[in-house]
Formats: C-alpha cells, sequence, structure tokens
C-alpha cells in the first residue's frame, strides 16, 4: 500500500466508527424497504415521523442532560402527569393556549427541582430522577383516581396532534421546531458550548470559569419542558389525559439518544443525532409490525440494538 493511502485509510477508518450508529441504521432502513411489503412509500414515512414525534420531542431535551453527564428517567412520568393536568385545566375551562404554558411551565419547574437536588445535594442523578418518576406516577394515578379526564377542545387536539399546516402534520412540525430550536442552542450558542464542557471535565469547565451547576440545572429544566409538551401531544392524541400514557417511555427516550450518538458518560452528543435515533426506533418498530414480528420480540431485538449502541459509542 502507498503511503499516501494510508492518511484516506485512517480518515474513512475515524468516520466509518464515528458514524457506525448511521450506518446499521441505513442497512436495517434498506432491509426493510426490500423485503417488508409497502414499506418504501410515502404514507408509512409520514406514519413513521408521527409516531416518533412523541420520543423525538422527548429526546432533544434529553439530550442536553447526557450530555451533561447526567441522566433523567422521570420524563416518561412526567409527561403523564403533564396531559393529565391540560386535562384537567382545559376541563375546568381554562384557554387552550394557557394551559399549554401553564403545563409548559410546571415542566420546567419539575426539572428545576430534579436539577437543584442533583447539583446542590449532589444526589446523582439516577437516584434523583427514579424518585421523581415514583412520585408523578402516583401523583399521576392519584389526582383522578386513577380515571382519564377526556379532552373534548378541538383547537388543543388540533394544536398538538390532528392539525396540519402546508399538508405537513402538527406532530411532525413540533418535531421540526424542536429540532431547529435545540439545534440552535446546543450548536450555535455559547449555552451549548458550556454543555460539552461540563460534560467532558466538569473540574476543568469550573476552573475556565463555567458555572457547570447552572449549565445542568438549565439541562434537566429543558428536559422537563420538553417532556411536559410530548405530554400534551400524548393527551391531544388519545383525546385523553390517562394517567399511564408516558409510562415507560424514558427507555425510548434514552435509546433514541445513545443510538443517535451521544455519550452516555457525556461531553459528546448532538440535537440531530438524537433525533435520528428516534427515528430509527420507530423505522425498526413499525418495521417490524410489517414483517409480521410480534411486539415481545420487537422489544428483545430493541434491547439488543440498545447494547450495541452502547458499545460502539464508549467514547
Amino acid at each position: 500500500m502507498k503511503p499516501s493511502s494510508m492518511p484516506m485509510r485512517l480518515a474513512a477508518m475515524d468516520f466509518f466508527r464515528d458514524h457506525i450508529t448511521y450506518v446499521i441504521f441505513l442497512v436495517i432502513t434498506l432491509y426493510f424497504v426490500l423485503f417488508a411489503p409497502h414499506f418504501a412509500s410515502v404514507s408509512t414515512a409520514s406514519a413513521v415521523l408521527r409516531i416518533t414525534a412523541i420520543v423525538s420531542v422527548m429526546a432533544i431535551g434529553m439530550t442536553f442532560v447526557i450530555i451533561c453527564g447526567e441522566i433523567d428517567l422521570s420524563v416518561g412520568s412526567v409527561a403523564s402527569f403533564s396531559g393529565m393536568i391540560g386535562a384537567l385545566l382545559l376541563d375546568q375551562n381554562v384557554p387552550t393556549y394557557v394551559a399549554a404554558l401553564l403545563v409548559l411551565s410546571a415542566g420546567a419547574a419539575i426539572g428545576a427541582v430534579s436539577g437543584v437536588l442533583v447539583t446542590k445535594l449532589r444526589i446523582p442523578s439516577f437516584l434523583v430522577t427514579l424518585g421523581m418518576l415514583s412520585i408523578f406516577s402516583g401523583l399521576a394515578l392519584t389526582i383522578t383516581g386513577t380515571r382519564p379526564v377526556s379532552i373534548v377542545d378541538d383547537d388543543f387536539s388540533n394544536l398538538f396532534w390532528n392539525g396540519s399546516f402546508l399538508g405537513v402534520q402538527a406532530p411532525i412540525w413540533w418535531t421540526i421546531v424542536l429540532t431547529a430550536a435545540g439545534y440552535y442552542l446546543l450548536h450555535q450558542m455559547p449555552y451549548g458550548r458550556r454543555v460539552y464542557a461540563t460534560g467532558g471535565n466538569a473540574v476543568a469547565a469550573r476552573f475556565s470559569g463555567v458555572r457547570t451547576d447552572g449549565v445542568k440545572i438549565f439541562a434537566f429544566v429543558l428536559c422537563g419542558m420538553t417532556a411536559s409538551l410530548a405530554g400534551l401531544m400524548l393527551a391531544a392524541r388519545s383525546t385523553a389525559g390517562n394517567p399511564s400514557l408516558g409510562a415507560g417511555l424514558e427507555l425510548d427516550v434514552i435509546a433514541a439518544v445513545i443510538i443517535g450518538g451521544t455519550s452516555l458518560f457525556g461531553g459528546y452528543g448532538s440535537i440531530v443525532g438524537s433525533v435520528v435515533g428516534a427515528i430509527f426506533i420507530g423505522i425498526l418498530g413499525f418495521g417490524l409490525l410489517v414483517l409480521g414480528l410480534s411486539t415481545s420480540i420487537q422489544e428483545v431485538i430493541k434491547g439488543a440494538i440498545i447494547i450495541i449502541a452502547v458499545s460502539l459509542n464508549r467514547r
């Protein structure tokens, strides 16, 4: 081999290693296109994007937390709680946009509490958010005695799920808008640089003048807000606030972020990668369903892919 070809070969190997999850994503998608009946169609693409919108929105907020070197296990229960609160506010004739703002503010407050407990009391985020998961799962079940609350507000349903603009459905628009906003904040703003510095080496970041506690708290605030937005979308989709709608979603969200290339150990990741990871999970589930595999087998395959993704993305 010529010496001049060595740098090109090394560069190709580095690129392949850094983008291995995208390669796997393309290979699996191509497999479904070739072998799953009617998979390659515009309607399928639209359905997958709509189905994965909720996980995509939550993954955007989770990306900030994980890049900071933390984790938030409470997002599923916060989504359920937010959907219930939104439904109760609408049931009391609170205007749609006021109800939505109140719910998003509640999500931000929940995230702030988690962030303060993690940073000021030095409690591991795994334990803090595991406790918050239990608290808000219980609250979602308690506030209405486990009964769902119907939503008859058409404006609410159209805003968060059933509506469309320029032929694009509302959930897809929410994904696009949140992806653009998250990308700008993480990759173009000074705060994003502080997030990477905090997750990469918190001690060095503090010596460089970065207020790492504030960076982490705001990351949890963003995560809480996106979880609350996902709860409103869930409620709009089912036309009811249901205390169990968000149960287990935290696993899909974390899987999407890790599959998208974000390091579970902090310091590395991207918003677009997390959204791609969420879409990949949706394509995987939809493709396996089209192929006739049961839900239980889908969960086994999803778990295996999560393990592979984590092992390939150790940084």
